[in-house]
């Protein structure tokens, strides 16, 4: 199931895509036309969110660096989230601002201390993530700062979660992103440096991980700088696809 966060009758709430895409049942029963949806990202108030730096090991190459022998976590706020459909704002001091797709794991159960053999029983599913960067402001690749992964509405998410049951082996998914209908990312899942069985285990050992809590996993090759008035669409294979307008922030 494709399990939706909008707002209706005034309030947020959940709701399950229907089998053809057309609608999303509420709990009360009620049907919400999905293309006439107020969406909001598919993540629970409260949930932590963690994001992977240099997961890919072909991306890592491109920026010059080597791939990282552990985890390089860090986390985002709930104020950089942008629902599907919506807009990303492009800060006024960013000229070198650059999408990155990437597969994100929902927690489905409380993980503390899990064996990365037992780590993605865990999972309860998946989403798509924009996680953009502005370049200009990264001063070290490894300490991703506030002005380069944390400004507000710059990380689209959604338009979302599939049950994990439902999208089969996460490390055998394409990932792909669209400027204006072309190309300029293309890459698997199956070449992330570290896989999600593995991410759940190493923060799983460092603190418990609870129903809802997120992982960004990283995004593969392709820089590719995008403009105001830019359309961008995110696909990860069998999960879903994440559109969203770039526009100047005001």
């Amino acid at each position: 199931m494709k399990h939706v966060r909008l707002v209706h009758a005034g309030r947020e709430q959940w709701g399950v895509l229907s089998a053809d895409g057309a609608s999303v049942r509420l709990a009360s029963g009620h049907d919400v036309a999905f293309d006439e949806a107020v969406l909001l990202p598919p993540v629970t108030p409260g949930a932590r969110i963690f994001a992977l730096g240099l997961n890919y090991a072909d991306h890592s190459a491109e920026l010059g660096f080597k791939a990282p022998d552990k985890p390089l976590v860090f986390l985002k706020g709930p104020n950089s989230l942008v629902a599907h459909g919506g807009t990303a704002w492009r800060p006024r001091d960013a000229e070198q601002m650059h999408p990155e797709c990437e597969l994100v794991a929902v927690i489905g159960q409380t993980a503390r201390n899990v064996a990365e053999d037992d780590a993605l029983a865990h999972v309860g599913g998946y989403t798509v993530a924009c996680d953009y960067a502005v370049r200009e402001y990264l001063e070290n690749y490894y300490r991703p700062n506030l002005r380069v992964k944390n400004r507000d509405a710059l990380t689209p998410l959604g338009p979302w979660v599939v049950d994990a049951a439902d999208v089969g082996d996460p490390q055998a998914l394409r990932l792909s992103t669209t400027i204006n209908g072309a190309e300029v990312q293309s890459g698997s899942t199956a070449d992330m440096v570290f896989p999600i069985a593995r991410l759940i285990a190493y923060l799983s050992a460092i603190m418990t991980l609870e129903p809802g809590d997120m992982i960004l996993t990283g995004t593969p090759h392709g820089v590719a700088f995008v403009n105001d008035g830019d359309a961008v669409v995110c696909e990860v294979e069998g999960v879903g696809r994440l559109a969203h307008r770039v526009e100047l922030a005001p």
